[in-house]
């Protein structure tokens, strides 16, 4: 199980935990569903060393691109976790299929098609400002009706933000702030205001000197921009309920 601290609101049934483990990975719980995007568990703020202390097992495993700190523990994860399944751009997903030897274990997309999960639960694959070994560098919106989460990946601002939020609504958006190669605080607390989200989570920051950006001053930049997003600052290992 997850736990941590919660945030409720009187009359809605949806809810989304949300676990960040530092840098760009999280553990996200929607019904009975549990999804790990950009896997680096391991990272140096994450509070797990060894992967056998993970005591969430996926469903999905969802990738942004193939940076090591993004790819980060998939191929490790899909080979602990053997009914979890990979999701990723075509060219990465079938990279990760190659070096399990077993395609059925992925499940490859491109930018803007809808892959559908079952259960009303799908992916969608976003355009992402950044490099990527192979393939495109994406975002990826996740969920259901009502319980959509959005993590932005590596990415600079682009106005395509905007259209996530009008077409998906997510009830967060993950949006790194750490700057140098990604958005910094200024650029996230615009991207905050495009997508609208009710909750806006920093990331990728503070892993590494160079990425610069605060999660303070992320909120402050929110603050002045989109005041009805709520900032939500997590230390790695904590979780969040989202409502």
């Amino acid at each position: 199980m997850l736990y941590g601290r919660q945030l409720i609101v009187i009359g809605v049934t949806s809810m989304v935990k949300v676990k960040w483990f530092g840098h760009s990975a999280f553990a996200v719980k929607i019904g009975n569903k549990v999804f790990l995007v950009d896997p680096w568990i391991t990272n140096p703020k994450s509070p797990i060393k060894d992967l056998s202390e993970l005591s969430i097992e996926p469903d999905y495993i969802l990738v942004t691109h193939d940076h090591g700190d993004h790819l980060g523990n998939t191929v490790e994860l899909l080979k602990l976790y053997k009914k979890a399944k990979a999701v990723a751009i075509f060219e990465i997903a079938n990279q990760i299929a190659e070096k399990l030897s077993d395609p059925n274990r992925i499940i490859d997309g491109n930018i803007g098609g809808p892959i559908r999960l079952g259960e009303g639960f799908f992916v969608v694959l976003t355009t992402a400002t950044h490099s990527s070994g192979s393939g495109s560098p994406t975002g990826v919106v996740f969920g259901r009706e009502g319980e959509v989460v959005y993590h932005a990946g590596d990415t600079g601002l682009t106005y395509d933000m905007k259209l996530v939020g009008e077409l998906y609504k997510p009830l967060v958006a993950l949006l790194p702030i750490g700057g140098h190669y990604t958005m910094g605080p200024k650029e996230a607390a615009k991207a905050a205001e495009l997508i609208k989200p009710k909750y806006a989570i920093p990331m990728h920051y503070g892993t590494f000197p160079v990425l610069w950006g605060k999660p303070e001053d992320f909120k402050n930049e929110v603050a002045k921009l989109a005041p009805e997003v709520e900032v939500i600052i997590l230390s790695p290992g904590e979780e969040v309920e989202l409502t």
